[in-house]
């Protein structure tokens, strides 16, 4: 990874970590209870956000070409992998493993 790549990953995770602190501090949770959601959250948007082409790009394809009357080329669905995504999922990742100890009891209930 070179050093743009890295300092967006870690950003990235700084930033998820932010909002998880905000969102348990303000519904009274655990910060561990928050960071699976959270995780999987980030990573549907950043997924929908980074892709190219795709059902709603069709949809919006369809309803231009129905105001205008030109018809557009349809693009092929890519999805673009980029280290915040990458990040997010790491992020996912753990927290989940959290959630599963906590669940499990190895991590004691508050």
């Amino acid at each position: 990874m070179n050093k743009k790549n890295s300092l967006l990953f870690f950003l990235t995770l700084c930033i998820e970590g932010v909002i998880t602190f905000i969102v348990a501090s303000t519904f009274s949770v655990r910060f561990i209870e928050v960071m699976g959601i959270l995780g999987a959250v980030c990573s549907g948007l950043l997924f929908l956000l980074t892709s190219g082409g795709g059902p709603f790009s069709d949809f919006f394809t369809a309803r231009n070409a129905g105001i205008t009357g030109i018809i557009q080329e349809r693009e092929n669905f890519v999805f673009k992998r980029g280290p915040a995504f990458f990040a997010s999922l790491v992020y996912f990742g753990i927290g989940l493993l959290f959630f599963i100890l906590l669940v499990n009891g190895v991590i004691p209930p508050a």
